[in-house]
């Protein structure tokens, strides 16, 4: 005899199914001592039993309504519960039973099913569909339109009908690759498309978050599915350059080996940031900064997808999406992370299209210690070298703005005075380096305007770089065979020691200020270097740009 896991009271074993099908009413032995208790002994109280059986019971009374178990009666009656293993079917009248502390454990499927199709009559649907649900709408407007497909992917031509790209990607010949490119290109997109177009398996990873045991044990699954199923794994590492040498010479083995595809995300120059023996077993794509019209249609096919979810979207029109798409900078991630404000501000009563744009916000983009910082300060050199006034400024402000150190500009600024200007104007490096102190004693904002006085002088003055390159020539003399180490003529040494002057050091040298305006015939260079010029006649080059005298 057993207790009934149910209603706890003594039935037969035998009988055991039969007594929960009729709703623990029929077949109880009221007769036998259950099985576990001795001939002779005492039944256990109802203390005891509870002391026993708590064990195994979660602190909750496990008990079913009797609408469960007449449900559980009825259905019984009609079929049992069929489970399909391994394509055989076996028939069992046990309730199922989990490994779980739920008062649901001891339901039988059939009273679960039914609850299941009660609550989707009702119009609720199940609880694992509202999760989802509530998950998608959590998602940023910029994650939700993500294309689905290289098809709908806009500005790349890399991944067009006719790009590179592409074409290795639809004959399954998708190589290990590095994707460069500015934030919101589509990098993160077309790694996902990617992987669904050649139905790999798809592991995202970030540097941020991963480490090399990780790395290992997905190249271990991966290689461990190659052998299985044949199936390929394709590994995308989002921000690659954050991993250091060591981390990316784990990616060497199994990307040379074939066992997983990787494919890289950064905004980087992978040149620097790439170590470079990853860098050689994977190509580099570069993706192009999308343009206006391309975040324009980006912006026209995220607003009527979404426009039905706000009430007075009529304010967002052609001419703002037009302006939010200059706005975003050829980002698609911040153009569409704009609709979305704009959109959310629109349902507020009486919302103009000057309120939207007034309260939109964004960041320059600039890295100082990336591209940006190096190219930026690139643009600026030259165009004070190329006497642009304009341009000039355009770049100082767009560096004072971002946060640039302004002390890196006057430094910079003390290098072209010599460098660009130089003897046709030897003031501006007195006054580079006078802005320089000024940026360092008196510091941002006013110091703006020490830089602004520099950079326009620099820009009007006369141009000259025949002091550098002068010391240029030096320095390809100096790598000629021999040069580097011709003797010092010996006249030209110094004698400290009465041995060196007995040995001729500084004999015969003539000391130019004791002679007439200093004018002297005498050697300074070494002998097979006599004759030797260095320093041009010219102050400036001599090529002639055709554009610049018509």
């Amino acid at each position: 005899m057993v207790d009934c896991p149910i209603c706890y009271k003594p039935v037969k074993a035998k009988d055991i199914n039969n007594h929960i099908d009729s709703g623990c009413q029929d077949y109880l032995d009221t007769v036998s001592p259950p099985a576990t208790q001795n001939p002779g002994s005492k039944p256990p109280s109802s203390t005891q039993k509870a002391a026993v059986s708590s064990f195994f019971q979660a602190p909750a009374k496990r008990t079913i309504s009797a609408s469960a178990a007449a449900s559980v009666s009825a259905s019984k009656a009609e079929h049992n519960t069929s489970l399909r293993m391994n394509g055989s079917t076996w028939t069992s009248t046990q309730p199922v039973r989990k490994r779980s502390f739920d008062d649901s454990c001891l339901v039988p499927p059939v009273v679960k099913e039914e609850a299941h199709n009660n609550e989707l009559v009702a119009g609720n649907p199940p609880a694992k569909k509202v999760k989802s649900n509530a998950f998608e709408k959590a998602q940023p407007l910029a994650e939700r339109m993500r294309p689905k497909t290289l098809d709908d992917v806009c500005g790349q031509e890399l991944v067009g009908s006719q790009g590179v790209l592409r074409s290795l990607i639809e004959q399954d010949r998708v190589p290990s690759m590095i994707l460069w490119g500015g934030a919101g290109t589509g990098k993160t997109t077309i790694a996902r498309c990617i992987a669904a177009m050649v139905g790999s398996r798809f592991v995202e990873i970030n540097s941020t978050s991963s480490g090399i045991a990780e790395c290992k044990k997905i190249f271990a699954e991966a290689r461990g599915e190659l052998g299985l199923t044949g199936r390929k794994t394709i590994i995308f590492c989002d921000e690659i350059h954050r991993f250091n040498k060591t981390q990316q010479d784990v990616f060497l083995g199994p990307v040379e080996s074939g066992q997983i595809t990787l494919i890289g995300a950064t905004t980087e120059n992978p040149s620097f940031k790439v170590a470079g023996a990853l860098l050689s077993r994977c190509r580099t794509f570069t993706l192009q900064k999308l343009t206006d019209d391309g975040i324009l249609q980006i912006l026209e096919r995220a607003f009527e997808a979404e426009r039905h979810n706000y009430t007075a979207s009529e304010v967002i029109d052609s001419e703002l999406l037009k302006y939010l798409a200059a706005f975003s900078d050829g980002d698609a991630r911040t153009a569409l992370n704009l609709l979305e404000l704009a959109m959310g501000l629109s349902t507020r009563p009486e919302t103009t299209k000057d309120e939207i744009k007034s309260s939109l916000t964004k960041t320059l983009v600039y890295d100082r210690a990336g591209d940006q910082h190096y190219d930026t300060i690139s643009a600026f050199h030259k165009s004070v070298r190329g006497s642009n006034p304009d341009a000039a400024l355009y770049y100082l402000a767009r560096m004072l703005q971002s946060g640039e150190d302004p002390l890196f500009i006057a430094r910079r600024m003390v290098v072209i005075a010599s460098e660009d200007i130089g003897i046709a104007d030897n003031s501006l490096l007195s006054l580079a380096t006078a802005t320089y102190t000024a940026a360092e004693k008196i510091g941002m904002p006013e110091c703006r305007i020490n830089m602004s006085h520099c950079c326009v002088a620099l820009c009007l003055a006369p141009k000259s770089t025949r002091a550098y390159r002068g010391l240029n020539n030096a320095f390809a003399a100096l790598k000629e065979p021999g040069v580097a180490g011709l003797p010092i003529p010996i006249h030209l040494r110094n004698a400290p020691t009465k041995l060196m002057k007995e040995l001729g050091y500084g004999d015969q040298y003539k000391y130019n200020p004791n002679y007439k305006e200093g004018k002297v015939v005498q050697e300074y260079l070494p002998e097979q270097l006599q004759g030797r010029k260095f320093l041009e006649e010219r102050d400036l080059g001599t090529e002639v740009d055709p554009g610049a005298w018509a």
